[in-house]
């Protein structure tokens, strides 16, 4: 086995001396380069964008001919390209890119499987995945992903092993990991310790081939409300791992040190999201480890630039159509421009919520936070736009609910909402399930712990102490109304959070359904806003309408 050293890299020193861009004390032809991206969310052309990654990919190759393009996941989805052709013109992109390898994002799963195993086959990238089993009947339409692949650079062997997380299954869409009913892809959630083992095994299965180093591309996340499946929690939990590239949380890491059960360090680095940031990982001849972020970069690859053109220009014609117009701005964050819309009422949650409780002329509404992905400015409204708002393509869906079961669900939205929305930094207590209503209000009593009960794959089971949310009141024509348990209200949604249990909502999944899954969700804010506003959004949506008061 190799020699290696791990070394921390700053921050500052990567995000503000561009003079060191692109540079190293390489020995020619024997260091390898590994340039990492996670989270792009289809922000093809943000910040950096892929013509400066392959600019500073090609500005390594003049240094060291091994130079590798790796992904750590939630590339595919996220803006319009990719809600419009299904993942398909993000992958074109990368394939011009040229990615070898990449981790599976929950989110990469959000067009169904048909069309991941699609996308796969269209996919120069070899997408890696160890923890992700089948026990279905049918063909398995992940059998292309490899729990890892060993390459050799020179004189280093190299494997890189990829991790998804098992949030996957409540924060894409559930019904896609079932067959029949029930689930047939685990992603050795159910146990934490299983999911080690499981990483472990691979691990250790690689080094038993001779590797000198491990990579672990994984989409894990160090967010508090991912524990215990948090990349720090893998890494303190295995060894023989040097570098964990991870994705998920959109954490900006340029390079942490963590000890591994046996103590030996393990580098840990993330690049944030829509290519805010681009990752460079070195092994050196002399076999030192680090990682780093680049920040900015001065040149832009002109090749790629002009495809990244051809490929936006196939669908900017359509979404530039204006349907509408709003007097306000509609947001998702505050003014500080942290986000709000996972934890607390927003004017554009409102105004989702509206639009679905009155297309389908339902009692009450909802819509989680984590699907409400982008503001409206003020003034004109186009297609594009509301394909911003709501890009995963899911369908109006209502059905028949208890209010035991609506306020079941306002106590597993509300289940980490604090006190305070943030800390001047970032956002407090968010979670994607987080739910704007319409039809609706309530209070959420932070100084009540949450009771709510999770299985191992992060669904629903029950709420088992006191009640966070209170004096929950129902909209009935014009006034209001204590919700009643026993009632049986028409709620809508989408089918993500009512027919298949996304974000872990598993009370309503076997509801009688009224509506079966019928119009886009940008085509209800659409409808919305051009049949029942006039095309018009006014002051009435100017701020928040004191729906969800939190104390």
């Amino acid at each position: 086995m190799k020699r290696r050293r791990v070394l921390g890299v700053l921050l500052v020193v990567f995000l503000t001396i561009t003079a060191l861009f692109a540079q190293g004390n390489y020995e020619p032809g024997k260091d390898l380069v590994v340039l990492y991206t996670n989270d792009v969310h289809c922000g093809v052309s943000e910040d950096l964008g892929y013509e400066g990654l392959v600019a500073v990919k090609n500005a390594e190759l003049q240094k060291t001919p091994y130079v590798v393009l790796v992904d750590a996941g939630d590339a595919i989805q996220g803006e319009e390209m990719g809600s419009v052709s299904k993942g398909e013109y993000p992958v074109e992109i990368m394939n011009k890119a040229g990615y070898a390898f990449g981790a599976i994002g929950n989110h990469e799963f959000d067009y169904g499987m048909d069309r991941l195993s699609q996308l796969i086959d269209m996919a120069d990238i070899q997408y890696l995945a160890c923890n992700i089993a089948y026990t279905g009947t049918k063909p398995n339409p992940l059998a292309k992903v490899k729990p890892y692949a060993i390459e050799t650079y020179g004189d280093k062997k190299v494997a890189f092993i990829g991790v998804s997380t098992p949030e996957s299954i409540a924060k894409s869409t559930p019904t896609y990991f079932q067959e029949d009913g029930k689930f047939v892809f685990n992603f050795s959630g159910a146990d934490p310790e299983q999911f080690y083992a499981v990483v472990q095994k691979n691990v250790d299965e690689v080094r038993s081939q001779g590797v000198d180093y491990v990579i672990l591309l994984a989409h894990l996340g160090i967010d508090e409300s991912s524990a215990p499946f948090r990349s720090i929690d893998l890494i303190q939990h295995t060894s023989g791992i040097d570098v964990v590239l991870d994705g998920h949380s959109h954490s900006v890491i340029p390079c942490d040190v963590y000890k591994n059960k046996d103590g030996g360090n393990v580098l840990l680095s993330s690049t944030g999201t829509k290519l805010n940031n681009i990752g460079k990982l070195v092994i050196t001849s002399g076999g030192d480890i680090t990682t780093s972020l680049i920040g900015e970069y001065p040149d832009k690859d002109p090749e790629m630039a002009a495809f990244v053109k051809e490929i936006k220009g196939k669908y900017e014609a359509a979404l530039s159509q204006v349907i509408g117009f709003t007097d306000v701005d509609l947001n998702i964050a505050g003014a500080n421009g942290l986000r709000l819309v996972r934890n607390r009422e927003t004017n554009l949650g409102d105004l989702c919520a509206d639009a679905y409780r009155k297309v389908a002329n339902a009692d009450i509404a909802f819509v989680n936070g984590g699907g409400i992905r982008a503001k409206i400015s003020a003034g004109d409204i186009t297609y594009g736009s509301l394909i911003k708002v709501h890009p995963y393509g899911n369908t109006l869906t209502m059905v028949e609910a208890k209010g035991s079961e609506i306020l079941d669900a306002l106590e597993l939205g509300s289940r980490a909402t604090q006190i305070k929305a943030e800390d001047g930094e970032k956002s407090l207590g968010e979670v994607g399930g987080f739910l704007q209503v319409s039809g609706l209000k309530y209070t959420i009593d932070t100084s009540v712990p949450s009771s709510v009960k999770l299985d191992g794959n992060g669904m629903f089971v029950g709420v088992e102490g006191a009640l966070r949310v209170k004096d929950v009141m129902v909209l009935n024509g014009d006034a209001w109304e204590p919700i009643d348990p026993e009632k049986t209200y028409k709620l809508a949604s989408h089918n993500y959070l009512i027919k298949d249990a996304g974000d872990g909502y598993t009370m309503f999944k076997d509801n009688k359904l009224l509506i079966n899954e019928g119009m886009l969700d940008y085509q209800v804010l659409i409808t919305y806003v051009v049949d029942s506003l006039g095309g018009k959004v006014g002051d009435a949506y100017k701020d928040p309408q004191g729906r969800i008061t939190v104390i």
